[in-house]
């Protein structure tokens, strides 16, 4: 463990090692970060000792690693040759649990339709919305796009919304949070669909500038910097100091293992301060959870604003589609009190269920999202993959996008217990310096700092999504790009990814699009 670390005494285990952690950057913190989601039995000194080996960095690189063709452990599927690549139940569902998955495909599917209508188990939508399904910005379960043109809608892509709040509107017992407050008019994010009778709030509005890069052997790349606007503004003008931040839709795949790794271990790859002097400093992010009512730790999102998988489904059924829940009760969605009209629609609740979506619909969607199975890597033993792993560790790519992790064990969720798995991301926040900076703040994370995302899959997105944009805004239109992008604690890295022959280049893109 890094020097910077400090821990809470709460209840040790046999080891010695401490059940939960708490960084020295938020020394005031009052509450410890338990994994209140999860029943976990604690680990033994050999299970650490067996884990610490199997995780352990790469010294060879004339063959893969053991088990690492299997990212997911036994949940791993099949790498499909078509679009349903990220649509399969984890290999090792029960035969009862694959008809609680299907189930919640299902509800995942459902297309919402307005109140009031005869369609009781379905209404509720908007009156604003993004889409009206979970899988109209998910496509396929994989990653949203960016709109073509003038005349494409946006429907996997929005603007989030806030003003600056005070440390008056920070959560009790965070340190450093970042306050921010809904923007008085447009709420906490922007919807470009109504239904009838009801303005929508904005267009999206997308110009780009290319930027060319010179690469070393006389290769020459061009980004693409956009720059954003909500154009056609509904419900009058936006405050003076709004911040606004682009966001596509990520994958699905492997969400339930990411929430079953120990917070203690995503916390020991922290170094805030950068005690090690490797010039990488990632930070947790830590929230504000409304489903257990404490501080935890942010696994979900581009900024790792939500805590668990639960919070963030029932947060998108708000904010997305106007869908009310036990978690996020307001059956007008993210409707502001400067939307009248809106607030006083008619709705779906009230009826049997409720809220608009109840426990149940709720329970089936999240553990739908949490059983999206991880397709098997390909090409392992190829020689050029096998020297873009190289490339990839030794320029440090690594200290950010961490291979692997071994999940809890976990009595009560047998098919996440136990896994040795492969996401390539350390979950934590990271300075990507000002290129790729939204100057908007969320929780703990700066408006230069974003979660380090997963790379597992990441070569099958044009086989899922028919496309292939990356970071947050989909602004990437290939990986290399996508490096190319990295700055503030990735510009070594991203230096390095310049000035290296082309072959080795090459050879990185192979690497990762075997992921």
């Amino acid at each position: 463990m890094r020097n910077s670390m400090h821990r809470k005494w709460t209840r040790p285990n046999r080891s010695g090692f401490l059940a939960v952690a708490v960084l020295a950057a938020t020394p005031s913190l009052s509450q410890d970060l338990r994994d209140s989601h999860l029943n976990p039995l604690p680990r033994t000194d050999a299970e650490r000792a067996r884990i610490a080996t199997v995780t352990a960095a790469p010294s060879d690189f004339t063959q893969p690693q053991r088990y690492e063709d299997l990212p997911a452990g036994a949940a791993t599927v099949r790498a499909r040759t078509d679009a349903d690549a990220f649509s399969q139940p984890s290999a090792n569902l029960s035969f009862e649990q694959e008809l609680g998955f299907k189930v919640g495909n299902g509800l995942f599917k459902k297309v919402w339709v307005s109140s009031p209508s005869s369609t009781l188990a379905s209404d509720g939508l908007g009156p604003l919305f993004n889409a009206r399904s979970c899988q109209r910005c998910h496509i396929k379960d994989g990653r949203g796009h960016t709109p073509a043109g003038p005349e494409d809608n946006a429907i996997s892509m929005f603007l989030r919304v806030s003003i600056p709040g005070t440390p008056a509107d920070a959560p009790e017992g965070i340190e450093g949070y970042l306050a921010t407050l809904p923007e008085p008019s447009y709420g906490g994010q922007m919807q470009d669909f109504a239904l009838p009778g009801h303005k929508a709030e904005y267009r999206l509005d997308i110009t780009y500038e290319e930027i060319p890069v010179e690469l070393s052997d006389g290769e020459t790349v061009s980004l693409r910097k956009p720059t954003y606007r909500a154009a056609d503004l509904g419900y009058g003008p936006l405050h003076p100091d709004a911040m606004l931040s682009p966001r596509v839709a990520p994958q699905m795949i492997g969400l339930g293992l990411l929430e079953a790794i120990p917070a203690e271990d995503i916390l020991a790859k922290a170094d805030p301060d950068d005690a090690d002097g490797d010039g990488i400093s990632g930070r947790p992010n830590i929230v504000w959870s409304t489903e257990f009512g404490e501080p935890m730790l942010g696994r979900f999102g581009l900024k790792a604003g939500m805590p668990t998988i639960m919070e963030q489904s029932a947060a998108a059924f708000s904010g997305d589609i106007g869908i009310s829940s036990p978690l996020y009760p307001a059956p007008f969605g993210d409707c502001t009190p400067a939307q009248a009209d809106c607030q006083a629609a008619s709705h779906g609740d009230g009826d049997e269920r409720g809220f608009e979506i109840d426990q149940q619909g709720m329970d089936l969607v999240a553990f739908y999202s949490r059983n999206l199975g991880v397709p098997a890597r390909r090409d392992v033993n190829d020689p050029q993959v096998l020297r873009g792993k190289e490339v990839f560790h030794t320029i440090g790519c690594a200290s950010c996008h961490s291979p692997a992790f071994v999940t809890h064990r976990l009595p009560d969720r047998p098919e996440h217990s136990f896994q040795l798995i492969w996401p390539y991301s350390d979950l934590l926040l990271h300075d990507m310096g000002e290129g790729l900076a939204d100057n908007r703040p969320e929780a703990r994370a700066t408006g230069r700092e974003w979660r380090t995302a997963p790379l597992w899959g990441i070569g099958l997105t044009r086989r899922v999504s028919g496309h292939t944009q990356f970071l947050h805004d989909g602004r990437a239109r290939s990986l290399l790009e996508a490096v190319l992008w990295h700055g503030g604690e990735a510009q070594a890295a991203r230096d390095a990814v310049v000035s290296m022959p082309k072959p080795d280049r090459d050879a990185l893109i192979e690497f990762l699009e075997s992921l």
